[in-house]
């Protein structure tokens, strides 16, 4: 199919030297003041979207899409001015536009996921998070991807269509975490030792907040042992450095108080055959 014959079927066989001053006068008309229209309508919504934080940060994306928009009306109300057949135009385009949203499913549903975390902020460059069995710090936050940076220092891009539907978990957000730590002690081992080694490790440690306060706690008769739970908290910052440091300096307090800490034993018997 030629050029001309497309231009034919989309104009309608529309005779442009038909047109008349007026006709184009009055187009001209209808485009300035579209076109004035258009940048006020635009104006207004970006200072209604300056105002609005959750969307400061796709106010650019909205800016433009809404951009194209209006000129795609603009354009078509000055072509029906003209006296166009607008019936062709807007088929052809409606089956362009068809064309080109299954040719980027995928990119547009990673788009529309971009848009949501935008808008929602379930994390922000710096938190680290847990999305979709992937744990890593955030880095960037985009319309398609968002990217990941592991402990291992390895980047991950995660489609935002996927980001946007997975179940996400901020260990940064709040600001602060707690840890839960369980030790066994033998049962010869008296519950007031016990605990008082656990506190003397919680001492060593000024990471520890005291607001929550550490807690220390019998938690359970095992079978071959008495085990107690030490929950407290850490800015999140700390909250890895606390964790190690805690379970090393364990073992030298219990040695200290003289606590037992149990472990399994196979005794074997020898019999002997005469």
């Amino acid at each position: 199919m030629s050029v001309d014959s497309i231009i034919t079927q989309v104009t309608g066989g529309f005779d442009w030297k038909q047109l008349s001053w007026e006709t184009l006068v009055r187009t001209l008309l209808v485009f300035v003041i579209g076109y004035v229209v258009m940048k006020m309508v635009l104006k207004t919504i970006d200072r209604i979207i300056s105002h609005n934080n959750s969307l400061n940060t796709i106010s650019r994306y909205l800016h433009s899409c809404l951009s194209v928009i209006f000129w795609i009306i603009l354009v078509l109300v000055t072509l029906g001015s003209l006296g166009m057949d607008m019936t062709s135009i807007i088929a052809l385009m409606s089956v362009a536009g068809l064309a080109v949203s299954l040719a980027l499913q995928n990119t547009l549903s990673n788009l529309a996921g971009g848009i949501m975390i935008m808008v929602s902020k379930p994390f922000s460059i710096g938190d680290y998070v847990d999305v979709d069995s992937v744990s890593g710090t955030v880095s960037m936050v985009g319309l398609v991807y968002s990217t990941l940076v592991t402990a291992e220092n390895k980047e991950i891009y995660i489609p935002n269509s996927q980001v946007s539907s997975a179940k996400i978990t901020n260990y940064t957000r709040l600001g602060k975490r707690r840890f839960e730590l369980t030790f066994s002690t033998s049962y010869d081992t008296p519950t007031e030792r016990a605990k008082a080694a656990l506190q003397d490790v919680v001492n060593q440690f000024p990471e520890i907040l005291q607001d929550p306060a550490p807690a220390i706690w019998l938690s359970e008769y095992a079978s071959s042992s008495i085990n107690y739970i030490v929950r407290a908290w850490t800015t999140t910052e700390d909250y890895w450095n606390v964790y190690y440091r805690f379970l090393e300096a364990v073992r030298p307090a219990f040695e200290k108080h003289q606590v037992e800490m149990p472990y399994n034993h196979l005794n074997v018997h020898m019999i002997s055959s005469k």
